[in-house]
């Protein structure tokens, strides 16, 4: 990783594959700085839209998708996920 924690965390979800997840703590492990999660998930509340990240493909470590006020709008997530064919458990975490 080339050592700005901001842009290695970009660079990881600008690789995360259509119909893939990935977790904050599982971003935070590979960019070097495992158990930066919280700061994995500022940096993810904070991107600003338009710059073509996969932001939708990043979800919390139980497989719970970002609250409304951290994407923009409620169910954009799931929506996008779901025509990813990201398949959901009954409780409505990405299984």
């Amino acid at each position: 990783m080339n050592g700005d924690f901001r842009q290695d965390i970009y660079d990881l979800v600008a690789r995360i594959p259509e119909g893939k997840v990935a977790s904050d703590g599982q971003l935070s492990l590979m960019a070097g700085r495992p158990r930066s999660a919280r700061i994995v998930g500022q940096i993810m509340s904070r991107y600003a839209e338009g710059r073509g990240l996969p932001c939708h493909r990043v979800v919390k470590a139980d497989g719970a998708l970002c609250e409304a006020y951290e994407f923009g709008v409620m169910g954009l997530q799931r929506e996008l996920l779901r025509r990813e064919g990201v398949p959901f458990a009954k409780d409505g975490r990405v299984n």
